[in-house]
């Protein structure tokens, strides 16, 4: 049977006779093989980080990258000095899965569900899945890479901050203005919080503060689409992106659109910001009008400028298409409409309206009945007025600014 091959049941073996007496053995070995995300040593390493991250240990984040990527040395160094100076408390970390497939190169991206708290601001700590990714490093796993991606990126996981604080307010900035901006912000804070408190003067202040380096950095903070906020001053949100009732929340600032305000402006922008901390305003379902007027009321309330300049957009807006015949509500409110800033005047100018007619605690009743679940016509009835009677005062207030 010379020149034939025989299968000898020992296919599974790899082994062929072919023609003499030695059998020959086929490597069925596949060098080609996918490598795949060493998943254990990875939950492993993030244990290591959570270690480092919650004893505020630069050097040993720093041993969990990899020594020929300075990046992600840095990077990891960078965060547990952001974490130190921060007081992150509540840490914890759990590996969840991989996300999408594995490189060539064994380096791989996973979610990670991540728990932090800042201490002495945060009564509840916030929870986010976020992304790590990793790389097999000399027999072991290294953290290569923090944040990004489609998921929710905390400021203080993707770069080193600048840290203001007093007791009761925290600013933490980014990018190469953040020594400037946290100095900046922390004073608009502070001038922020005794004008809230003239209205509502129940609150107690604890503020956190954040400032990306850019619009794009703001939206990968909040996981929002690219552009969302890049015509918005700033937004009060909750700190992991949640609907929760109890976590923390945040004001984040866009520096590209609060940079171009003048003083009085960004001011007002950081006041309104804190009206929306001071009510909870995260946790409740308001009309638009309502919730951003009454934010701007205060805000605005001692501030001294002309209606030539706090309703200059409003003015314009009535010249060009007329009075509108409804208060502003969720479409006027899109933050990808040309007329947004017209929409906040006009809501400012409806609860100046209510505020007219029955006066200022009777504006803050309204506003507190609303929060609290009543409807807008119910919590107007609660001070004697009617959606109708609201709207035809203000649609006069608006001719008024026609001239």
């Amino acid at each position: 049977m010379a020149g034939l091959s025989l299968c000898v049941g020992l296919v599974a073996a790899g082994v062929w006779l072919v023609g003499g007496d030695e059998p020959y053995r086929a490597d069925l070995s596949d060098d080609s093989a996918a490598p795949t995300a060493q998943a254990g040593a990875a939950a492993a390493v993030v244990q290591d980080l959570v270690r480092a991250l919650a004893a505020g240990h630069p050097d040993a984040a720093a041993e969990l990258g990899r020594p020929d990527d300075p990046a992600s040395v840095g990077l990891l160094r960078a965060v547990a000095d952001n974490a130190r100076e921060l007081g992150l408390v509540d840490l914890s970390a759990r590996y969840v899965d991989e996300v999408g497939a594995v490189a060539p190169d064994g380096s791989w991206t996973a979610a990670v569900d991540l728990t932090w708290a800042i201490d002495g601001f945060d009564e509840e700590p916030a929870h986010a899945e976020v992304l790590v990714a990793f790389a097999p490093d000399d027999g072991r796993v290294a953290i290569t890479g923090l944040g990004g991606g489609d998921r929710i990126s905390p400021l203080w996981l993707r770069e080193r901050l600048v840290i203001r604080r007093t007791p009761r307010a925290l600013v933490m900035a980014a990018g190469e203005q953040a020594a400037r901006e946290a100095r900046v912000y922390l004073q608009r804070v502070r001038r922020a919080v005794p004008v809230v408190r003239g209205v509502l003067p129940q609150w107690r202040p604890s503020v956190v503060l954040e400032v990306p380096a850019s619009s794009e950095a703001l939206d990968d903070a909040l996981d929002v689409a690219d552009g969302t906020y890049a015509g918005i001053a700033a937004v009060t949100a909750a700190a992991d992106g949640s609907q929760r009732t109890s976590g923390p929340v945040r004001v984040f600032v866009n520096p590209e659109v609060t940079g171009r305000l003048r003083g009085a402006g960004a001011q007002v922008v950081i006041s309104h910001e804190l009206v929306h901390v001071a009510t909870d305003a995260t946790t409740v379902s308001l009309d638009p009008w309502l919730l951003e007027g009454f934010a701007d009321y205060v805000a605005l309330r001692d501030i001294g400028l002309p209606l030539s300049t706090t309703a200059a957009r409003a003015r314009a807006l009535v010249r060009r298409d007329g009075v509108p015949d409804h208060l502003p509500g969720v479409a006027e409110f899109d933050t990808s409409s040309d007329s947004l800033e017209a929409a906040y005047e006009l809501a400012w100018l409806a609860c100046v309206e209510v505020a007219a007619r029955v006066g200022e605690r009777g504006l803050v009743r309204v506003y507190d009945e609303a929060s609290d679940g009543a409807t807008t016509r119910r919590a107007l009835a609660s001070v004697g007025l009617t959606p109708g009677e609201v709207l035809r005062g203000w649609q006069v207030r608006l001719r008024g600014l026609r001239p």
